[in-house]
């Protein structure tokens, strides 16, 4: 069963996100990936978000651009916790995902990472972060990986 769910609003997010689904399964970390858009198909992501715990999710990245309402629609639906990554746009390179993303309500979260693919990587750390808290390898794991990033 997958500890975190990835969601993406479109298929065209894949390529990038490509780098936070390497990143999960360095780690050892069972993961799942959807495509699902808030605006075109919401009763699908609502239905995605309400049941991922019961499918064993235990933390959600969602990726989106433009409008990127996906991450905050997923942790209104969810109390699982919500990474949310902007994708980069064509005409405001992002900063409209970012400002969508980050501007949610008091009381529905959305832990929010930087705009691409340094965000993609960000949000598999840390996801693993998260789950490492009730898992003594996976902390393991993420300490010996971030302790070979300094012999960079």
């Amino acid at each position: 069963m997958p500890d975190v769910g990835v969601i993406l609003g479109s298929k065209s997010d894949l390529p990038l996100m490509e780098s936070c689904t390497t990143q999960l399964a360095a780690f050892g970390i069972e993961h799942e990936v959807k495509i699902l858009s808030a605006h075109r198909d919401p009763a699908g992501v609502m239905e995605w978000a309400t049941t991922a715990a019961s499918r064993g999710i235990k933390v959600v990245i969602a990726a989106a651009g433009g409008a990127a309402h996906l991450p905050g629609v997923v942790a209104a639906w969810t109390e699982l916790p919500v990474i949310g990554v902007p994708m980069p746009t064509e005409h405001l390179g992002g900063e409209d995902s970012l400002f969508s993303i980050v501007q949610m309500p008091a009381g529905i979260p959305v832990g929010t990472v930087a705009i691409g693919i340094a965000g993609a990587k960000n949000a598999a750390w840390l996801a693993a972060r998260i789950l490492a808290l009730q898992d003594d390898k996976l902390a393991a794991r993420h300490h010996e990986m971030r302790s070979a990033l300094a012999g960079r």
